[in-house]
């Protein structure tokens, strides 16, 4: 059934120019089927971590220790002002070769986490900015009326000012990771076998780029309006009516 149906898609596109016949060979298909896989597992682990270091990192610069703060804002201003590739390389061809000389063989960590890890945080870092701005647009009276309540400072954080941040900064976050599924195709640099890589590895022996590469296209704009219908939900789940009026 499944032979049938693509030697039924290859015959649809040829007429058309498109050259799709790598389907027909199961370990090309497999690659690249593979190379789906690990790129959706890379954005299901890099959107949560990213998420997670974006709050640790807005709380840090919104904390009242001026030293971490502005440690917090050293790493903010280099990491999104330098290309993530670069960022990816210097982590995976410098400090992964420490690390390596540091233990005295292999790296504990693969080139699968050195990209969730630089990604991860490259995005965390602009998403610690949308939260930052949204922890500084709660009213003030609303914090006086949570420090009213006898809240502590902490209390107020994660009670008050990071719940009501989150919806205010919502539309910048679902946009970086928007931009953060896109960011994973980088992954292919360091020979991570995803959707990019293994669509590399198969034109290099067919000559079909143009083909392969829409079907790239096909996939990204699939998950990332995936990701911007989820953000559009939990808008509309999270919208609290009348507030701020």
């Amino acid at each position: 059934m499944i032979e049938t149906v693509l030697q039924a898609w290859v015959s649809f596109f040829r007429p058309l120019g498109l050259n799709y016949t790598f389907v027909l060979e199961p370990a090309e298909r497999s690659a690249f089927a593979h190379g789906l896989l690990v790129t959706l597992q890379l954005c299901a682990w890099t959107i949560p971590v990213s998420l997670l270091s974006g709050v640790l990192i807005a709380a840090g610069l919104t904390s009242r220790r001026a030293w971490l703060a502005r440690l917090l804002q050293a790493f903010v201003e280099v990491t999104r002002n330098t290309p993530t590739l670069v960022q990816l390389y210097c982590a995976f061809l410098v400090l992964n070769m420490l690390i390596t000389q540091k233990l005295g063989g292999a790296s504990p960590i693969s080139p699968f986490a050195w990209v969730v890890v630089v990604v991860a945080l490259h995005k965390g870092v602009f998403h610690a900015e949308a939260l930052r701005a949204g922890i500084e647009a709660v009213p003030a009276v609303t914090l006086e009326a949570a420090r009213s309540l006898a809240f502590s400072s902490r209390q107020i954080l994660t009670q008050v000012q990071l719940p009501l941040a989150l919806r205010f900064a919502l539309p910048a976050l679902v946009n970086n990771l928007v931009d953060l599924v896109k960011m994973t195709a980088i992954a292919s640099a360091i020979a991570v076998g995803d959707v990019t890589y293994e669509s590399i590895m198969i034109w290099s022996y067919r000559d079909n780029v143009l083909e392969l590469l829409l079907l790239i296209l096909l996939y990204f704009g699939l998950l990332t309006w995936l990701v911007g219908a989820g953000g559009r939900w939990l808008e509309n789940r999270l919208r609290m009516p009348g507030y701020g009026q």
